[in-house]
């Protein structure tokens, strides 16, 4: 069971977590969404990059294309990583509210995505996320608050 410094509902302490998206090691990282086919394919300084090259039957829509409460977990992956990646060793932090402009459909098939810190407080940060289709094109926008705990 995780302790209060390891946050709640953890697999792994959520300071190792941080740590192994602070050393960029994608091999490590654990997340139920991998179970969706979504992937980190690079952690940096207050920036994720993610992949999602093929996509569940279940994760579609009754139209056939992505359901937004699945590109919302594809968000919450790009903001939680990019938030741990500044986070200090006993910091652990809490998604405040998320507003998600789906600017396209999205069809199966590859989408990428970027998340990023735009401000970092002592106990609050603001995130933006943008998830790009496979043409390029720009398919969703986030912007997100977090809360910081030590």
């Amino acid at each position: 069971m995780a302790n209060e410094s390891d946050g709640p509902n953890s697999s792994l302490p959520v300071t190792r977590l941080n740590q192994i998206i602070r050393e960029n090691r994608i091999a490590d990282y654990e997340s139920p969404a991998l179970a969706l086919g979504m992937r980190p394919t690079g952690f940096e300084q207050g920036e994720s990059h993610w992949s999602w090259s093929a996509q569940p039957p279940l994760v579609l829509n009754p139209f056939g294309m992505i359901g937004g409460g699945f590109i919302a977990v594809f968000v919450d992956e790009l903001c939680s990583t990019a938030i741990a990646s500044i986070l200090e060793e006993a910091e652990w932090a809490v998604t405040v509210e998320t507003k998600i402009s789906y600017l396209r459909m999205l069809r199966p098939g590859p989408v990428s995505g970027v998340g990023r810190v735009l401000r970092r407080g002592h106990s609050i940060a603001f995130l933006e996320a943008r998830v790009i289709a496979a043409d390029g094109s720009a398919a969703a926008l986030a912007s997100s608050t977090w809360s910081i705990s030590r």
